[in-house]
């Protein structure tokens, strides 16, 4: 998609679902901005995610990322109670992050707030000033070197979704971390900074990158942090992500390339590095699909000076012969897809490449957004605070025949009898949501196998007869 395409497709318009309107979201197909952040802290290397808010709110993050990434997975909590709600966290946030240096002695702690924190009005960016200044001129000048640092993301839920959790994230920590001065002269690495993406995609970047054979730096970088080998004894913080060290030379990069285009400016890490420290920004959508995956390597040609490598070149060739042997299976079939506005741009651009119409696609944002074929033909919609109830009532009578997404979509799946293709997140119903991969020339193949072979499956079950060739 150029970008012509891609800003009509995130403009807002007034188009809506559905004709009705609720004061709540009825099983919402997305979640809270804390859990996003606490993923994104997850992909730098020892970096703790604390939650400043109530036990339960890192209770609900906790019980998605354990079902979906099959890994323990540690979020610690500021532990607001009735008095906390009333007089303010300050000294239970206090509290919380001198108990979590002491226990995990972590590399970094990556604090995110809550409603509850935001909505009584703690300042947190003064309290942690105070904190650091009391806890440097209590302890020992020697022992700064082992302080965290300490990131801090606003990520209120009631002014945005996990996915503007995730990218606060990653922009508090390359604030942080990368010097705010501009560069004189730039180097070879590459930047490359992540959406919201599976383990399994954040290896098959890897994979691309050094088959460039360039140094890079990719954030987050939770590959190994959130789906690692099995431990002979437990780790706290399992080995993996970003290194602080790399995060601290992207100021010093020919270039960055920023997967996905609906994160707002004040939370595009890319854009605070090209305007504070000037390093080139090539923001493109998510690489799902032959023509995402194209500006892919098409910016990375341009950041590198090479040409996209031939391993890759292959993968595409055969991606192509596969659309061409699935088109029967695939041509005039309807969609529906939902998940975050990323995603959902990206697999809707990818469907109507093999021929398949996206009737409806729905994700938690809270903006209007409809996306257009090139004759100007409406093919989908993307509400506001789309949840499965209204998706459930619209779609009703556009006869789809797939559904794309998460594990939530499978009340939506069952109630009108057709296949999910499990993908994005959460996947907490099937094993490996974390390897699943959609990423690329081969997750793309991947992806495609996954629809074609579902309508195939779909078509066989409800034959008269059973059929061995489809």
């Amino acid at each position: 998609m150029n970008d012509e395409k891609v800003n009509s497709a995130i403009s807002t318009v007034q188009t809506s679902v559905s004709d009705h309107h609720f004061v709540l979201a009825r099983n919402g197909c997305n979640m809270c901005a804390p859990l996003g952040a606490s993923i994104a802290y997850r992909g730098i290397q020892g970096c703790i995610p604390l939650i400043h808010g109530s036990q339960g709110c890192a209770t609900y993050i906790r019980r998605y990322t354990i079902s979906h990434f099959r890994e323990p997975v540690d979020i610690a909590s500021s532990n607001f109670t009735e008095a906390t709600a009333i007089f303010g966290g300050k000294q239970n946030l206090s509290t919380a992050l001198g108990n979590v240096t002491r226990q995990y002695k972590p590399e970094a702690v990556g604090i995110t707030s809550t409603c509850l924190s935001e909505t009584i009005g703690d300042d947190i960016p003064m309290i942690l000033h105070e904190y650091t200044a009391a806890r440097d001129a209590s302890e020992p000048a020697a022992q700064e070197a082992s302080y965290p640092q300490i990131f801090y993301a606003s990520t209120p839920s009631y002014k945005g979704t996990h996915i503007n959790g995730f990218h606060t994230a990653v922009h508090s920590v390359v604030t942080k971390i990368v010097p705010a001065v501009r560069c004189t002269k730039r180097g070879s690495s590459v930047n490359v900074i992540s959406g919201f993406v599976s383990p399994e995609d954040l290896r098959e970047i890897h994979t691309i990158m050094k088959e460039y054979n360039v140094n890079y730096t990719l954030i987050p970088d939770y590959s190994k942090s959130l789906d690692g080998p099995s431990w002979e004894e437990y780790e706290k913080l399992p080995d993996g992500g970003t290194k602080i060290s790399d995060i601290r030379t992207m100021g010093q990069a020919a270039g960055t390339v920023y997967l996905g285009k609906a994160v707002l400016n004040e939370q595009n890490a890319g854009l605070w590095l090209n305007d504070v420290c000037g390093i080139p920004l090539h923001q493109i959508l998510l690489p799902v699909g032959i023509e995402n995956t194209d500006a892919f390597f098409a910016a990375l040609n341009e950041i590198t000076g090479k040409t996209t490598p031939a391993e890759q070149a292959e993968i595409r060739g055969r991606l192509i012969d596969a659309y061409i042997d699935g088109h029967k299976y695939c041509f005039g079939k309807r969609a529906v897809v939902y998940g975050d506005e990323d995603f959902v741009l990206s697999v809707c651009a990818f469907l109507r490449e093999t021929g398949i119409v996206p009737v409806i696609a729905a994700t938690g944002a809270h903006k209007k957004v409809v996306t257009e074929s090139g004759t100007g033909e409406k093919l989908e919609t993307i509400s506001e605070d789309a949840d499965f109830e209204t998706m459930l009532e619209k779609v009703r009578s556009l006869e789809p025949d797939i559904v794309i997404g998460s594990s939530k979509g499978y009340y939506l799946s069952r109630r009108l009898n057709i296949p999910l293709v499990r993908c994005g997140f959460p996947v907490h119903d099937r094993i490996g949501g974390q390897r699943i991969l959609t990423l690329g020339y081969r997750g793309t193949l991947t992806l495609f196998d996954l629809v074609c072979n579902a309508l195939m499956q779909y078509k066989q079950e409800k034959a008269g007869k059973g059929w061995s060739y489809v």
